[in-house]
């Protein structure tokens, strides 16, 4: 890929939903939760199905409603399904790599994983030296593998066996014997919620979102360090690892997780506003209107407007229909590139001061071109708020960031990132600020992308940028 054309926000892995209901249409129903969840994942997706001993599965490059069709959800017949869609962050985005992934051995096993591994080559080549041939270039083969050849008489067993082994972040949604298996890294990196449909049928989900499309209410989260077992309509769990540091990933709170979602107890909409508002005391600056970068800072926007007394509005009209092409643009229409997506509201801004609130800022190239925008649409100033703290160092545990070189952040001061940016102010959210904003301490998330602190290490035979290279290449086809 491009440099250029590498996305200028973070991108998250993927999402899981899974669903145990005997006499439910289960492939139908994850279908739909897999739609809630598409924001986590649009290169492919997937469902396998079982009624206890064969898994039937189907896969495909897409989104979930270009994926499946009415012909294919009935022939995804059982009563336990589990789905997942996918955004690569190892593995190239190839068919081959879209999960789940299904393998055979002593158990016929399909696996659903949102994360990333820092130990996989370790792992696999431990496999290979056994004879063992893999098909794809993605983690979650490794760890499918694992499960399907492990002796222990119980799928219980094989993957309380397997998880210990796994090092890095993963929320794994896992089915066989007519068992839906939801586990958690002891960290709890990724996140990963139970959800009841009454009468012994259950759902693994993500999010809390995709639950009430399908009529399911929230049951709890996953632990981290835990295992909820789903057989003969009851939910039991199993601790496979001690307790360790709590480490939800922050850009969940962020910008990941749709606003509707509840994690740990919190509305995310609600947190992201306390972003906005915090970022409004903590860098005040007299303008006329606030806009936000649709959609994703809405929330954070509209907190920053209340708490300013400067109205809210909106800039920008967003093109809801553009999604991945396989045509490529021209050179001319490259330079356009993100009025593709975006286009200014001129009446809205000419002649105003602008307050531009943003959650984060990557590689500052969309940035740039909005800020840009607005000048051509005659705003008199623009200021850039920014609801979360310089990203500073690249992530290993199942986001898709930039190399340390392209992180905007990385060795540029915020005047620096001012001028590239081309605004007249910029303001990023203190960290300390983003914590409090989530109501819970700090102690419970990762925030390694601004502050180097890696809850899980990282391997020290390659450098940081090193292994990021070598994830990266892997996840565009290089060998």
């Amino acid at each position: 890929m491009r440099a250029e054309d590498r996305p200028d926000k973070p991108k998250e892995s993927c999402g899981v939903f899974a669903v145990y209901g005997p006499d439910e249409d289960v492939s139908r129903l994850t279908y739909f939760g897999l739609y809630a969840l598409q924001h986590r994942g649009q290169e492919s997706a997937g469902i396998a199905t079982t009624f206890g001993d064969a898994i039937t599965c189907y896969k495909d490059m897409g989104l979930v409603n270009l994926v499946f069709t009415e012909k294919i959800l009935r022939l995804l017949k059982g009563n336990v399904a589990l789905g997942h869609i996918r955004y690569s962050t190892t593995g190239s985005s190839v068919e081959a790599n879209a999960q789940p992934i299904v393998a055979e051995g002593f158990r016929h096993v399909a696996v659903a994983h949102n994360g990333n591994l820092v130990n996989t080559n370790k792992l696999r080549c431990d496999m290979e030296e056994n004879g063992h041939v893999f098909k794809s270039t993605s983690d979650t083969e490794v760890i499918a593998e694992m499960i399907a050849q492990s002796t222990a008489p119980t799928l219980e067993e094989a993957v309380k066996e397997t998880l210990p082994k796994l090092k890095g972040a993963f929320s794994l949604g896992i089915l066989s014997e007519g068992k839906l298996i939801g586990a958690r890294d002891p960290h709890g990196n990724r996140p990963l919620c139970i959800g009841s449909l009454g009468d012994g049928k259950w759902v693994l989900s993500s999010e809390t979102c995709a639950l009430s499309i399908i009529g399911a209410e929230f049951y709890r989260e996953i632990e981290a360090g835990e295992m909820a077992i789903i057989s003969d309509g009851k939910v039991s769990a199993m601790r496979y690892a001690e307790p360790a540091r709590k480490a939800l990933c922050i850009f969940e709170f962020i910008y990941f997780a749709r606003p509707d979602s509840i994690m740990m107890g919190r509305t995310l909409n609600t947190c992201r506003g306390n972003m906005g508002r915090s970022i409004a005391r903590q860098a005040p600056v007299p303008g006329d209107i606030v806009f936000c970068v649709p959609d994703s800072g809405s929330p954070a926007a509209i907190g920053y407007a209340a708490e300013s007394g400067i109205p809210y509005d909106i800039g920008f009209v967003k093109n809801r229909y553009v999604g991945r092409t396989f045509i490529q643009p021209d050179q001319s229409m490259r330079e356009l590139g993100i009025r593709m997506k975006l286009n200014p509201l001129g009446d809205n801004i000419k002649g105003k001061r602008v307050i531009l609130v943003d959650d984060s800022i990557v590689r500052g190239t969309t940035s740039s071109k909005i800020v840009k925008m607005l000048y051509q649409q005659g705003a008199l100033e623009v200021h850039v708020r920014v609801s979360s703290p310089p990203i500073k160092h690249p992530c290993f545990y199942g986001i898709d960031m930039a190399t340390r070189e392209e992180l905007l952040a990385s060795s540029r001061s915020v005047e620096d990132i001012r001028k590239f940016i081309g605004c007249d102010s910029l303001e990023y959210l203190d960290i300390e600020r983003l914590f409090e904003a989530t109501g819970l301490d700090r102690s419970n998330f990762c925030a390694a992308c601004f502050n180097a602190d890696y809850p899980v290490p990282i391997p020290q035979q390659l450098p940081l940028d090193k292994l990021l290279f070598e994830q990266n290449g892997r996840k565009n086809g290089k060998k």
